[in-house]
C-alpha cells in the first residue's frame, strides 16, 4: 500500500503553506451510472524532483469506510488487491497518464459495488514532507433507469440496453413524400438528470456507429434544438421540424423526403448530470431503432416517350403528336408536372413548340405567335390523368413544321406551403416528321431606266420580280444600300420595305431627302430617290420574300431571295464643273488689282516727298 508517513499523517500539516505539495481531484459527490463508463483525472502541483510523478488509487468501500483498496498504481503493476486485480488485468480498470504530473482512473463499466470513495496518493519526491499528498472524492453509481422504445406494430417492452434487438418498422416512400417518426424516452432516476435526444440516419446495410450515424435534428441538454450536417440548411427552411408530445415522445416530421433521405433511423438518448464544479457529463446513453426508410427516385422511375415514331404528311394537314409520362406508382398527389415539345432542325437549338406549365396553363413558342407569322393554332392539351399522356396538336402545318421532335418533361414536388421544387427531367427520344410541300420558285432582278443620274435628279431604281407556284404567293419587297465601311466588307443598311399587304416603310437617307415606293407593274417595284446628292452613292440592291398563307390565316415564309446590286452614282452638273475655275479667276484678278494699286500708290508718294 505504499509508504504510510505521508497518507498517515498529511492532515496535520498546515495546507496553506505557500509551495506546498497539492493533489487535485474533481470535487464530489460524482453520480454515474451502473454499467457506464468514468474518468477520474488527478493531478499534483508545487512539487520538487522529476517532472514524472508516481500515482496510487485507493478505494474505500460503504461497508467498511476505514480500510483503503488497492486499486491501481503508476509504478507497481502488483498493487492492485484482489478485488480489482483481474479487471486490472483484463484493462477494465487502468490509470492513463496525461502528462508527467497527471493522470486519469478510468474504469469502462461500473459496477454497484464500485461505489465508495476514490483517493489518489502521490508518494513523495520532496526533500521534506510539506503539503498534502493525496485527496478523496466520492463516487455514487446509481441504478440505470433511462429506456428508449420506437412505435412498433406488436407491442415490445421498452429498450434497457444499449440497442434495440427487435427488427424496426419497414417504410416506402416515394420522393417529396412526408416521413413521421416517434420516439420516447424517461428516466426514472432521483437524481436531477436532462436527456437529450437525438434523430439519426444511417446508410441502408451501413453499421450503426457513431462515425456513420449521421444526425438529423436534436434537443440538446440545455433544450435547444439543432439539425446536423446536411440537414441544418433544410431545417432553415422548416423542411424539417422536432416537437415533444406529452412528457417522453418526441416526433421528427420531415415534410419532403429526398432520395439521399433513405437509411436506418435511430433514435439516440443521453441523460446528463451536473457535477459540482458545473461541467455536465454524460452518464447514459440509449440507442432505438426506429425505421428502415427506403426513398423511390423520381428520376429513376419517370419514363417519357413519343409517337408516332415517323409522321409524313402534306403542308396544310393537321399534325398530331403524343407524349406518354410514366411515374411513380401509384401516382402521388404531391408530385406535379410540367410537359413540352421542342423541334430541332438540322445541328441547330432546339425551338420551343408549346409548353404547358404544373397550372395547366400553355405558353405557345415565339417562333409560332408572333407579327411575322401571325399566331399559329397550335395546342397542348392533357389526356389522361397525372403523370398521363399529352397531345401535341398544330391544325395546318408548314414545311417549317419539318424535323425532329423531342417531348420534354420536369417533375416538381409541392411542398405543404405550395411551393414546387423540381425533383427530376426527361427527354424522349426525336420524333421525325417529313412533309411534302410544292416548291415556290422565286427570282428577283434590278436595274436602272435611266443609267446616269445628276445631282439633284431623281433616281428610279427597278425590282422585277418572278414567281412560280401553284399556290397563292404574297410577295413582301425591300430594298437595302450597302455602303463601303474603310477595308472592310460592304454592310447593308434598308432603305424601304413594302410588307405582303402593301404596307410602306420608309427609313432615312444618309442625305436626308425624300423617298418613295410604288409598284408600277404586276411583278415590278420602283423606289424613287429624289433630289440625289453625293451622299446616296453606293449600290442597290432588292431582296423578295414569298409568303403563304394556311387555313388557320397563318403566315409561312416560302423563300427569299437577293437581287443583283446597283449602283447609284450622282454625276456633277456642268455648272458645277465652271463654278471652281470662277472662283480661281476672280480671286486672282483681284489679287493683281491690289498689288497693281499698291505699286502706283508707292510711286506717288515719292514724287510727293521729292516736291
Amino acid at each position: 500500500m505504499g509508504a504510510l508517513g505521508p497518507r498517515d499523517v498529511h492532515g496535520g500539516w498546515d495546507l496553506g503553506l505557500c509551495g506546498a505539495r497539492e493533489v487535485h481531484l474533481p470535487p464530489g459527490p460524482l453520480f454515474r451510472v451502473e454499467g457506464t463508463a468514468i474518468s477520474i483525472p488527478c493531478s499534483v502541483s508545487e512539487y520538487e524532483g522529476p517532472t514524472l510523478q508516481h500515482f496510487e488509487w485507493f478505494a474505500y468501500r460503504p461497508a467498511a469506510p476505514e480500510i483503503s483498496i488497492g486499486v491501481v498504481s503508476t509504478r507497481d503493476p502488483t498493487f492492485s488487491y484482489a478485488v480489482f486485480s483481474r479487471r486490472v488485468q483484463s484493462g477494465e480498470v487502468s490509470v492513463h497518464r496525461l502528462r508527467g504530473d497527471a493522470v486519469e482512473l478510468r474504469i469502462k463499466r461500473l459496477q454497484a459495488e464500485d461505489a465508495g470513495v476514490y483517493e489518489c496518493y502521490t508518494p513523495t519526491t520532496d526533500s521534506k514532507y510539506h503539503g498534502n499528498y493525496s485527496s478523496k472524492v466520492v463516487l455514487k453509481v446509481i441504478p440505470d433507469t433511462l429506456w428508449v422504445s420506437a412505435p412498433s406494430p406488436t407491442p415490445r417492452p421498452p429498450l434497457r440496453g444499449r440497442m434495440a434487438g427487435a427488427s424496426p418498422l419497414q417504410f416506402s416512400l416515394s420522393e417529396g413524400q412526408e416521413l413521421h417518426l416517434n420516439c420516447t424516452a424517461q428516466s426514472q432516476t432521483q437524481q436531477h438528470t436532462h436527456l437529450s435526444i437525438s434523430f439519426g440516419v444511417s446508410a441502408p446495410e451501413a453499421p450503426v456507429e457513431r462515425q456513420t450515424l449521421q444526425e438529423v435534428i436534436g434537443v440538446r441538454r440545455d433544450f435547444a434544438v439543432e439539425a446536423g450536417g446536411r440537414f441544418a440548411e433544410r431545417y432553415r427552411a422548416e423542411e424539417l421540424s422536432l416537437a415533444k408530445a406529452g412528457s417522453e415522445q418526441y416526433k421528427l416530421a420531415i415534410r419532403r423526403v429526398r432520395p439521399e433521405d433513405a437509411g436506418t433511423y435511430h433514435c439516440t438518448v443521453g441523460e446528463w448530470i451536473q457535477d459540482p464544479d458545473g461541467s455536465w457529463q454524460l452518464i447514459a446513453e440509449k440507442r432505438a431503432a426506429l425505421a428502415q426508410v427506403t426513398i423511390h427516385s423520381i428520376a429513376k422511375q419517370l419514363v417519357v416517350s413519343a409517337s408516332p415514331p415517323d409522321v409524313r404528311l402534306s403542308a396544310g394537314e393537321a399534325l398530331e403528336l403524343l407524349c406518354n409520362l410514366s411515374g411513380p406508382l401509384p401516382p402521388v398527389p404531391h408530385v406535379v408536372y410540367a410537359v413540352g415539345w421542342e423541334l430541332s432542325v438540322g445541328d441547330g437549338d432546339g425551338l420551343l413548340v408549346a409548353w404547358l406549365d404544373t397550372d395547366g396553363v400553355a405558353i405557345i413558342g415565339e417562333s409560332y405567335a408572333n407579327r411575322q407569322v401571325g399566331r399559329r393554332h397550335v395546342s397542348l392539351q392533357k389526356l389522361t390523368p397525372t403523370p398521363g399522356s399529352y397531345r401535341l396538336r398544330i391544325e395546318s402545318a408548314q414545311p417549317g413544321d419539318m424535323g425532329t421532335y423531342h417531348c420534354m418533361t420536369q417533375a416538381y414536388v409541392r411542398s405543404p406551403d405550395t411551393q414546387l421544387q423540381e425533383v427530376a427531367s426527361s427527354r424522349s427520344q426525336g420524333l421525325k416528321v417529313h412533309m411534302k410541300s410544292e416548291a415556290v420558285v422565286l427570282k428577283a432582278y434590278a436595274w436602272l431606266p435611266i443609267p446616269s443620274t445628276y445631282r439633284g435628279d431623281t433616281a428610279d431604281l427597278l425590282c422585277n420580280i418572278s414567281v412560280e407556284s401553284t399556290q397563292a404567293v404574297h410577295v413582301a419587297v425591300s430594298w437595302w444600300v450597302e455602303v463601303a465601311a474603310g477595308d472592310e466588307e460592304s454592310q447593308g443598311r434598308m432603305v424601304a420595305s413594302v410588307s405582303r399587304e402593301g404596307v410602306a416603310e420608309l427609313s432615312r437617307r444618309a442625305s436626308g431627302g425624300d423617298m418613295s415606293v410604288d409598284k408600277v407593274g404586276p411583278e415590278c417595284h420602283r423606289l424613287r430617290l429624289h433630289g440625289v446628292q453625293p451622299s446616296d452613292e453606293g449600290r442597290y440592291h432588292c431582296a423578295v420574300t414569298a409568303w403563304v398563307r394556311y387555313p388557320d390565316r397563318s403566315w409561312y415564309n416560302a423563300r427569299t431571295v437577293k437581287s443583283n446590286s446597283i449602283t447609284v452614282y450622282p454625276y456633277a452638273l456642268a455648272m458645277d464643273t465652271l463654278f471652281i475655275p470662277l472662283i480661281v479667276g476672280a480671286a486672282s484678278a483681284i489679287f493683281t488689282c491690289i498689288v497693281i494699286l499698291a505699286t502706283i500708290t508707292c510711286c506717288f508718294m515719292r514724287r510727293l516727298r521729292k516736291r
